[in-house]
């Protein structure tokens, strides 16, 4: 994953396959993904397959009863049965690719057709806890957080009996525990030896990770979370001794962070190369345009560290979340800007379901026809203009007689060799006149402008002589412009 600004799809691997062997009437694993399959990964530099792993025997019983879970269940599957029922993949029994994806030899032959289309492959490492039976807990339960009774009495939903001892569920400090999971000891030095080994085995699989829950490993909310249990740590944090042991071996080898409470700068000062932007996420869907170009402020070394995405696997359907014509503007936004980018399979056809990641399949869907073709053209843009530019800024674009704190659009531009992209939004429900100013760039020359792709807007074909260019949008209109020079 070389590019400066990658786009990554995110595929939930299991019902994937699933999908794909109701649809070709045969077993597809990996080893044999369909030409016509692969071709839909060519806007995309890396591929990240979430869920390869080999799942928890002990977590599809609890998931199967859980009682929280039977909901979201039915919801995403009317004909919903206990067969459906696989696990959860962040329930990892064993790092060993999965017998139902192909096993070892099915991820390898993926593996190599990626690095034959000049793709990367992204996968899943999970580091604060394990399956309840996991191996690790007989052979090394020592790199488990253990209780004793009293603890148990205290906390009876934390801490789970196997065999003669307590062991406690993996948990984050702001919700219940994981009732599939067993929480590992981030202070543990065999466990972090423990950790490195299991990484130096994933990489022959793959060119990076994406770390689950990466900042519940950070020593001040470990502390914070298990300081009871477990003695303080002097040690080295957990990341800043791990990363650097593997990328000795590679050093393009990523690391991408599941990170949220504002902790992402952390996280790349302890050696990430990206960190989920959840903060535009939550901007996009719930603050005005303001809010969002104040976050687009940030510094340009941290932007382009950043995971942009408007839907993954943890939240709803980008389309429910947002509103059609919302979720295409939201999109723009969001994959065109500095960083990585990331799209979640279904959220270019239009899915509306959101799949419980226990679950082996999805509910049958229509395609999205309006969706499907607006992603074609958005991603066939940022693929071929926007992944290796260092050059970008915020743009002037404002409505008509309106102050800053109520103007409507968002607006930035990329600098290429010859030509300039402009992305411009209207992220509102109104109809706006706006103004591009572009009195910053050279005013002794003349501009082509050429609409790359418009929706609720005027398709443009023009010249421009003078620094300022007015144009009109409808509700949730956008524009990717080029204008050469």
């Amino acid at each position: 994953m070389n590019q400066k600004h990658p786009l990554i799809l995110e595929i939930n691997t299991l019902p994937w396959l699933y999908h794909l062997s109701q649809k070709e009437q045969k077993e597809i694993t990996l080893k044999n993904i369909p030409t016509e399959i692969l071709d839909e990964f060519r806007h995309y530099n890396a591929i990240w397959l979430m869920g390869v792993w080999e799942r928890s025997e002990e977590s599809v019983k609890i998931a199967k009863e859980h009682i929280g879970l039977q909901g979201e269940y039915k919801s995403a599957l009317p004909d919903f049965s206990k067969e459906d029922v696989i696990g959860s993949p962040y329930a990892v029994k064993n790092y060993a690719p999965d017998f139902r994806i192909g096993g070892k030899e099915g991820l390898k032959a993926f593996h190599d057709t990626l690095r034959y289309l000049g793709k990367s492959l992204i996968l899943d490492f999970v580091p604060n806890h394990t399956a309840i039976d996991h191996p690790w807990v007989k052979s090394h339960p020592e790199y488990y957080i253990q209780g004793d009774f009293n603890d148990l009495l205290e906390n009876p939903d934390l801490f789970v009996k196997i065999s003669s001892k307590l062991y406690a569920h993996g948990k984050d400090p702001y919700f219940p525990p994981w009732t599939d999971t067993l929480q590992v000891n981030a202070f543990s030095e065999d466990y972090r030896d423990q950790t490195i080994r299991t990484l130096h085995e994933i990489q022959q699989y793959c060119e990076g990770v994406r770390c689950d829950m990466a900042m519940l490993l950070v020593s001040s909310v470990f502390e914070t979370t298990w300081g009871k249990y477990v003695p303080k740590s002097q040690h080295t944090e957990f990341w800043k001794e791990i990363i650097p042991s593997i990328k000795q071996n590679n050093s393009n080898f990523k690391f991408i962070a599941e990170v949220y409470w504002d902790m992402e700068w952390e996280l790349l000062q302890q050696g990430f190369d990206y960190c989920y932007d959840k903060t535009l996420y939550d901007r996009l869907l719930s603050d005005p345009p303001r809010s969002i170009r104040s976050h687009l402020q940030a510094d340009w070394d941290y932007s382009t560290k950043l995971v942009r995405f408007i839907e993954n696997h943890d939240e709803k359907r980008a389309i429910s979340s947002f509103g059609l014509e919302e979720s295409m503007c939201a999109a723009t936004i969001a994959m065109c800007l500095p960083g990585a980018r990331l799209v979640y399979y279904g959220q270019q056809l239009g899915f509306r379901t959101k799949l419980p990641i226990q679950l082996r399949r999805w509910s049958k869907e229509e395609e999205n026809t309006k969706i499907k073709h607006f992603y074609e053209e958005l991603l066939s843009i940022v693929h071929k203009y926007l992944t290796e530019s260092n050059l970008w800024n915020l743009g002037r674009a404002t409505k008509k007689n309106t102050p800053e704190w109520e103007n409507p659009m968002v607006s930035y531009y990329w600098n290429l060799s010859g030509f300039l992209i402009y992305v411009i939004v209207n992220f509102s429900s109104q109809n706006v006149n706006c103004v591009l100013d572009l009195t910053s760039h050279r005013q002794d020359i003349s501009y082509e402008i050429t609409s790359l792709l418009h929706r609720n807007a005027e398709k443009l074909e023009c010249t421009l002589n003078n620094p300022v260019l007015e144009l009109n949008f409808d509700p949730w209109g956008l524009q990717i412009l080029k204008l050469s020079y």
